[in-house]
C-alpha cells in the first residue's frame, strides 16, 4: 500500500477502536462518557485533531479518559528522537488510541492501554513509520486470577504473530513501567513494544490492532468480578496513597505525557490520566502481614504469571 492508504486505514481503525471501547466501558458504568473533540491549528507547534472522551464521576469509574488523537508536527521532540537520533529534525505524524481508567473501588485495578502509529518525514528521505503500544495493569490488592487472566489475553493477542513476542514485549513492559526513584515496578505489567516495524507494515499494523481488540477482553472482566466488593475508608487511603506512585511515573518518566507536552500539544487531553483523587505521606508503609503488605512483596515485583 502506499503511504497515503495505509495511513487513513489506520487512522479509521483508531477512531472506531476509541468508539468501540467506549461503548463497552458505558455499558458497565451508568455514567455516560462526555465527548471533547479538539482542533490544533496549522500555525501552531502542533497541529491537528482529536476526540477526548471522559467520564468522572461514574459509579465504577472515578475518573477515566479514552483519547483518540491524530497530530502533525515540523519537528520531532526530544522524547521521540532519544533512541532514533537519525531522525532528528524531521517533520511527523502520530495517531494513536490512549486511555487510562481510574476505578472508584480499590479492589478493581487501574489500567492503561495505549496503541499508535508514527511516521517520520524528510525532503528526499523515505519516511520512517513504526507502531507502538500495550497494556498494563496497576492493582491496589492482589488476585492472583485476575492478574494471570490479564496477561494471558496479552499473550493470546500477539501469539499468531510469533510465540517469542510476549516474553519480549513482557520484559519491555516491565522494564519500562518502573518507578526507578523508588525502585518498584509501577504494577502488575503486561505488554510494551515501540519502534515496531519488523513484520512488514500489514502484519506489523495487525499485531497493533490485536492488541487495542484484546483489551476489552483483558479488563473488564476484572472489573465485573470486583466491582460488588464492598470497601471503607482504609482500602480508599491506600488507594490513594498508590495512585501517588502512577502520578510520579507518569509526570517524571512516561515518554508518551513527555512526548505531548514537549510538542505543544493538548494539555487537558494529556493529563486526563492523572487520578481524581491521590496522596502522599512520609515514608509510609503498611503493617507486616496485612492485605496491604501482601501485596508489595508477592505482586509489585517482577514475576512469571503465565
Amino acid at each position: 500500500m502506499s503511504k497515503e492508504p495505509a495511513t487513513e486505514h489506520v487512522a479509521h481503525y483508531l477512531e472506531e477502536l476509541q468508539r468501540r471501547i467506549v461503548l463497552a466501558l458505558q455499558g458497565l458504568d451508568r455514567e455516560r462518557f462526555m465527548h471533547d473533540p479538539w482542533k490544533k491549528g496549522e500555525n501552531e507547534a502542533l497541529g491537528g485533531h482529536g476526540v477526548t472522551s471522559i467520564i468522572e464521576g461514574g459509579s465504577l469509574f472515578e475518573r477515566g479518559g479514552v483519547g483518540f488523537s491524530r497530530v502533525t508536527g515540523k519537528r520531532l521532540p526530544p522524547s521521540a528522537s532519544a533512541t532514533r537520533p537519525e531522525l532528528a529534525g524531521r517533520s511527523f505524524e502520530a495517531i494513536g488510541v490512549s486511555l487510562v481508567l481510574h476505578p472508584r473501588n480499590p479492589y478493581i485495578p487501574t489500567v492503561h492501554m495505549n496503541v499508535r502509529y508514527f511516521i517520520a518525514s524528510g525532503a528526499g528521505q523515505e519516511p520512517v513509520w513504526w507502531f507502538g503500544g500495550g497494556m498494563d495493569l496497576t492493582p491496589y490488592y492482589g488476585f492472583v486470577e485476575d492478574v494471570r487472566h490479564f496477561h494471558q489475553t496479552c499473550k493470546d493477542a500477539l501469539e499468531p504473530y510469533g510465540s517469542e513476542l510476549y516474553p519480549k514485549f513482557k520484559t519491555q513492559c516491565d522494564t519500562y513501567f518502573r518507578i526507578k526513584h523508588r525502585n518498584e515496578p509501577r504494577g502488575v505489567g503486561g505488554i510494551f513494544f515501540d519502534d515496531f516495524s519488523a513484520l512488514g507494515f500489514d502484519r506489523s499494523f495487525a499485531l497493533m490492532a490485536s492488541v487495542g481488540d484484546h483489551f476489552t477482553r483483558a479488563y473488564l472482566p476484572l472489573v465485573e468480578r470486583r466491582s460488588a466488593m464492598s470497601y471503607g475508608e482504609e482500602q480508599r487511603r491506600w488507594q490513594s496513597l498508590r495512585r501517588g506512585r502512577y502520578v510520579e511515573f507518569n509526570l517524571v518518566y512516561d515518554r508518551g505525557t513527555l512526548f505531548g507536552l514537549q510538542s505543544g500539544g493538548r494539555t487537558e487531553s494529556i493529563l486526563m490520566s492523572m487520578p481524581p483523587e491521590v496522596s502522599w505521606r512520609y515514608d509510609h508503609g503498611p503493617t507486616t502481614g496485612s492485605p496491604e503488605s501482601v501485596f508489595l512483596t508477592e505482586f509489585l515485583v517482577v514475576r512469571d504469571w503465565i
